[in-house]
């Protein structure tokens, strides 16, 4: 038999003039090979990730709590990731501008944002976004909590919350009082409905540049974490009341607002990273294995603690923790919002 006459069969490969028929065993082997593809693509982005700095946006302007917090975080997450973690500032509109810029980033975990309760929450009933808070971020994991201090200018007349409420009644829409987040005009204006006072509510675009005119007696109350105590200590301002269920460990001498009378103010708020929808789950998990290396870091910790601040047990920092505080949050405060109308300027 020549060999143009041999049986088709006796050939590694059939084909005919536009394709080619493989051998079960070959078939079997490249198909078995092509499933594994992805999960090896899925393990060599894992392995390779980062491989260039990452940029953190902070919703807010630089100097305030925020952008100190992202700072300390973004210094030690740079150190277990081995690339660069990059801060930038986008104040305005209560933290949307920010956000809005993550909501549109590549998901690709090259673009993180330093979130909170009123940027991922509040701002969802203050606005009509053109974004989902609620669908449009991977959370990577919830950070540290928040009280908020009840801080007036030195030259205030009242010196405790009572004497405080009791000037602003005498004195209706004389008093001025900074916003530089959406929880800020919400628990003000909580305030000014249990009290029944009325006073003007300043924007501003962030804590530091509010805290500067403060200090100035440019205005006359604002609310701020605890890392603004040092001032208060110079005797630069005054403090009122603040928001956690307890006093402060800082500052043990200021009641809380439910001591005061006022529950509807304890509140505290929350800080988180998020990333963009659809961000890889492996690039979350490494970027949630950072976050919370850096949490254990006593340096870390220890300059939180000064902040005022507390930080999530190790338990509770998952996406799906953070995930479950913000939809917690938003069932709980956007009726509130709504049923009050309250409105962001």
């Amino acid at each position: 038999m020549s060999r143009d006459s041999e049986p088709l069969l006796s050939s590694p490969f059939l084909k005919d003039d536009n394709f080619m028929i493989l051998p079960r065993r070959e078939f079997l082997y490249l198909a078995s090979g092509a499933t594994i593809l992805p999960a090896l693509s899925r393990a060599a982005r894992a392995q390779t990730y980062p491989t260039r700095p990452i940029t953190m946006i902070v919703p807010v302007a630089a100097g305030g709590t925020s952008d100190a917090i992202g700072r300390v975080v973004a210094e030690r997450m740079k150190g277990v990731l081995g690339e660069p973690i990059i801060i930038e500032n986008a104040g305005g509109a209560n933290g949307t501008i920010g956000v809005g810029r993550v909501a549109r980033a590549k998901p690709d975990g090259y673009t993180i944002d330093l979130g909170n309760i009123s940027s991922h929450v509040f701002n969802g009933a203050f606005y009509t976004l053109t974004y989902d808070l609620l669908n449009d971020f991977a959370p990577i994991l919830p950070l540290i909590t928040t009280p908020f201090i009840l801080f007036g200018r030195r030259s205030m007349p009242a010196e405790d919350l009572r004497e405080l409420i009791t000037w602003l009644k005498i004195n209706p829409n004389k008093a001025s009082a900074a916003i530089s987040l959406a929880s800020h005009r919400l628990l003000f204006a909580f305030f000014q409905r249990e009290t029944g006072t009325q006073f003007t509510l300043v924007p501003y675009r962030g804590g530091a540049p509010s805290m500067q005119d403060l200090v100035a007696g440019q205005i006359d109350m604002l609310l701020l974490p605890p890392d603004n105590l040092p001032l208060l200590r110079t005797g630069s301002i005054k403090a009122y009341a603040v928001t956690s269920d307890t006093r402060l460990a800082l500052a043990p001498d200021i009641p809380t607002f439910a001591e005061m009378g006022l529950p509807t103010l304890s509140y505290s708020g929350w800080t988180g990273l998020f990333a963009p929808r659809n961000t890889p789950k492996d690039v979350i998990g490494k970027l949630n294995a950072a976050a919370a290396e850096t949490l254990t870091d006593p340096a870390v910790r220890s300059r939180l603690a000064d902040l005022g601040l507390g930080i999530f047990p190790p338990e509770q920092q998952t996406p799906r923790r953070l995930s479950a505080l913000v939809k917690a949050d938003a069932e709980k405060w956007w009726p509130l919002i709504r049923e009050f109308g309250i409105m962001a300027e």
